[in-house]
């Protein structure tokens, strides 16, 4: 499918610049409306699959119309382009480390990890062009980046003493090497049917994992 440069609309501003009358983002710095909110969140899950399909130079009238919602709504809550790519990449990265908490409580540690690894390594791959955009302004962006890594410590953290916990996993695990070899995982996704490869890669990395595990649960 091509990709689409967002198609100005009379008066609409070029990719980076804020949307006339609407010089800061709604809700910035205070608790948003419930129908703020819907439609806030309807645009960045919107903006999130056009992003995926046509990179971030996608529409942002299509990302409007996906969301149901007009164009001057969305410049509202996202004055530039490069707001709504950070906040669609700060909601994904969220949304991937919200998951560690509730895989802990559903699945067996090492099956916990496994799952989380399959689905971060899912979103990087697919999201990377979000993360280049930000990175080519990185020094504006030093701060979400900062946010995003410690976010991905924690919830790769939390899995990883959960799973020596229950002695599913091995007890020497260091998060910093888990996050490299993922990284390296993510990199398959421009190759065809990286799914599968990705999936091949995790499960080899999990077996290295489960090695040396006691399979009994560390006594508090």
């Amino acid at each position: 499918m091509a990709r689409h440069a967002a198609t100005p609309h009379a008066g609409a501003p070029h990719a980076g610049a804020p949307h006339a009358g609407a010089p800061h983002a709604e809700g910035q710095g205070r608790a948003l409306r419930a129908d703020a909110q819907r439609n806030r969140d309807a645009i960045l899950e919107a903006a999130a699959a056009a992003f995926a399909e046509h990179g971030t130079a996608a529409s942002l009238e299509d990302v409007a119309k996906r969301a149901g919602v007009g164009i001057g709504t969305l410049y509202r809550h996202f004055p530039t382009r490069d707001a709504l790519v950070e906040a669609a990449y700060r909601r994904g990265v969220e949304q991937v480390c919200d998951l560690a908490a509730q895989l802990v409580v559903d699945e067996p540690g090492d099956r916990a990890l496994e799952l989380w690894m399959l689905n971060f390594v899912g979103y990087i791959a697919t999201k990377r062009g979000l993360a280049t955009t930000l990175k080519l302004s990185s020094d504006t962006h030093a701060d979400l980046f900062a946010y995003v890594h410690d976010r991905i410590r924690t919830a790769i953290g939390s899995l990883i003493t959960n799973g020596a916990a229950t002695g599913r996993i091995r007890s020497d695990v260091d998060g910093a090497d888990l996050i490299r070899a993922l990284g390296g995982i993510c990199m398959v996704s421009d190759q065809s049917g990286w799914q599968e490869q990705a999936r091949r890669l995790v499960s080899l990395l999990m077996d290295g994992l489960r090695y040396g595990a006691t399979g009994n649960p560390v006594a508090p």
